[in-house]
């Protein structure tokens, strides 16, 4: 798979490249590591959040305008908030509970920002831990082959969809891998607002474009990602990658371009 598509990174010779980079750091590398960790540490402090009208108000992004979300429209439980972390993890770690439909990005002091998402259609059934290795603002999106041979009509996207707000992957992206393989998975936008807090997508969980926005910079480094069926049955509930995922994926690799976490 390290060539998905063409157009698509070689992502061993982009690692090799990197790793070597590290290697040649030494000693003076030192301190942009320490920058590095006090980022890290400041992305899981507990933020003062805005109020809602705020938080889904219509932006400019990257060239791109985004609408408001309509906020009287939202269920508020669906509403990015902060509250009492239940999954007893670092900060840092994102868990996904399948049950709720909610994420959760662990904060310090036992607090996490909790965002509304929706899922798979057929259920998000996997249930085990991926890491983010690279993510990317506004990504193209190309269908796999097996979902163009579903729906031709997709076919003019084979080398790639153009971002914008109308793309399925939304603002920005956030790229699962496993063992070093790319799921296809993803943390990802949608134009769908209305969808959250449903079984809507197809595979991936997805986020109003605002909130994948805010998600997106927090994650700095390689990210650890639990998805549990809930957050109820214990830590363990489904983090030891028990199954295998059961819904279909619906990008074909990581685009040209995307940050290496």
């Amino acid at each position: 798979m390290a060539d998905l598509f063409s157009g698509r990174m070689n992502r061993r010779a982009f690692l090799g490249g990197s790793a070597a980079g590290v290697a040649g750091i030494g000693l003076s590398g030192v301190p942009a590591l320490e920058a590095l960790a006090q980022e890290r540490k400041s992305n899981t402090a507990v933020p003062e959040l805005a109020s809602p009208a705020r938080m889904y108000a219509a932006l400019v992004d990257g060239g791109h305008q985004l609408p408001a979300i309509p906020v009287d429209k939202l269920n508020k439980r669906l509403v990015r908030q902060v509250v009492i972390d239940p999954t007893f993890e670092k900060p840092g770690t994102i868990v996904v509970d399948t049950s709720t439909h909610y994420l959760y990005f662990v904060l310090e002091g036992r607090k996490a920002i909790r965002y509304g998402v929706s899922l798979g259609k057929a259920g998000f059934e996997w249930t085990g831990s991926a890491t983010i290795q690279f993510k990317k603002a506004w990504p193209v999106w190309t269908p796999p082959p097996e979902m163009i041979v579903r729906k031709p009509e997709l076919a003019k996207y084979a080398d790639g969809m153009p971002p914008g707000p109308q793309s399925p992957l939304g603002a920005r992206a956030l790229y699962l891998f496993k063992n070093g393989q790319d799921t296809m998975y993803r943390l990802h936008g949608t134009p769908e607002w209305n969808s959250i807090g449903k079984n809507a997508s197809s595979g991936c969980v997805r986020f109003m474009n605002q909130d994948i926005i805010d998600l997106f910079s927090r994650v700095s480094g390689p990210t650890t990602v639990h998805v549990r069926h809930s957050m109820y049955l214990g830590a363990n509930a489904g983090s030891a990658g028990s199954s295998k995922p059961t819904t279909e994926a619906i990008d074909s690799g990581v685009p040209e371009g995307a940050e290496a976490l």
